[in-house]
């Protein structure tokens, strides 16, 4: 049944009705998923469509499937160079080159590859002058008649929900599945591409393939099957602020400079107030203290003070033990004397220091 399905679908697209095609070979995939043949077939369907990222989809799940199966890497290279993604069908044509050596297609997009990586990286080096738009050289076509690619369409029923957020040096994705064995997803990088897909047993499977926003270093980008979820980290080739995960929805962002950094670097100007001297000021206060002349009360209680602070250990001894015995009538510094005996006191109103040795 599944062949028959495919059979119709290639008279389908020979008939250059891809619709019918994509939705037949769709179909043949349900019901034998398995087979390689189909996924290509599929992919140069969608080739045909201008859907070139749900290609590179199939051609990734027919190499899977199986490795020497040198149209999906065909599909693949063809698909990618739709897309811009020159280094990356590079890599895939060559593959394809060898498993089919004898295959002159291979060679001829590999080559025209080349001359396409050669003029992006000197559109690099040469600074575009101001008056002209930065944007790329017109691209040579693979076809005379190639038409111009579009945007590409999201999945018309996306089957779980996806969301990123991003750093400066990394941009992250969820896929909200939950409790999807790992063997079951497939997630494939290029210099723009991510194509993610997920098979769920007795449904269609899903496809997350956007043309992402900037371009990514495929080799550092990773991704993680967990309970809940799938997180892909895509490691971005340049620094700047994705306005969105899918190419052309608005303009990057060059991240903010350090304002801190601006702060702690500011000059100081001539005009500026002198910071000041605390330790100096604290010195001054306690000079001013030190020499401040009291009355009273007071210059007697200082007094005292500044023996105190300056006596020894028995000095100090002396003082606390003859204050407290006389009930803060007499003050002796010497502890010999204090320390053999109970210190008397005599004060007839107890107003006034009656003894003080020293």
């Amino acid at each position: 049944m599944a062949k028959e399905l495919a059979d119709k679908a290639t008279e389908a697209f020979l008939d250059d009705d891809f619709d019918v095609a994509v939705d037949l070979y769709s179909k043949a995939i349900d019901l034998d998923p398995n087979c390689a043949a189909f996924f290509a077939d599929r992919a140069q369907a969608y080739i045909k469509l201008n859907s070139f990222t749900e290609a590179v989809g199939d051609a990734n799940k027919a190499i899977a499937l199986e490795p020497t199966l040198a149209k999906a890497y065909l599909r693949k290279g063809t698909a990618c160079m739709k897309l811009e993604e020159y280094s990356t069908a590079k890599a895939a044509l060559e593959k394809g080159a060898s498993v089919a050596p004898n295959d002159s297609k291979f060679k001829k997009m590999i080559d025209e590859c080349d001359l396409r990586i050669a003029e992006e990286e000197k559109e690099l080096v040469q600074p575009v002058p101001p008056s002209l738009p930065s944007s790329s050289s017109t691209p040579l076509a693979t076809e005379a008649d190639a038409p111009p690619v579009p945007t590409p369409a999201a999945p018309a029923k996306p089957m779980f929900r996806h969301e990123f957020y991003q750093k400066p040096e990394e941009a992250v994705v969820t896929i909200f599945a939950k409790g999807i064995p790992k063997e079951k997803v497939t997630v494939e990088f290029g210099e723009q591409i991510l194509s993610v897909v997920i098979d769920v047993a007795g449904e269609e499977a899903y496809h997350l393939q956007p043309r992402l926003f900037g371009k990514i270093i495929p080799e550092k980008c990773r991704y993680e099957v967990l309970s809940t979820k799938v997180e892909i980290r895509l490691a971005k080739a340049e620094i700047i602020t994705w306005a969105s995960l899918e190419y052309g929805k608005g303009q990057g962002v060059l991240p903010k400079p350090n304002v801190s950094s601006a702060v702690a670097q500011r000059p100081v100007y001539p005009s500026s107030k002198p910071a000041k001297d605390w330790d100096k000021l604290e010195a001054e206060v306690k000079k001013q203290e030190k020499d401040e002349k009291l009355d009273g009360d007071a210059a007697m209680n200082k007094f005292f003070s500044d023996i105190y602070s300056s006596a020894d250990e028995d000095m100090r001894r002396a003082m606390n033990k003859s204050f407290a015995e006389s009930n803060g009538t007499v003050l002796s510094t010497n502890w010999k004397e204090v320390g053999t005996k109970k210190v008397e006191s005599t004060p007839p109103d107890g107003m006034e220091l009656k003894k003080w040795e020293y």
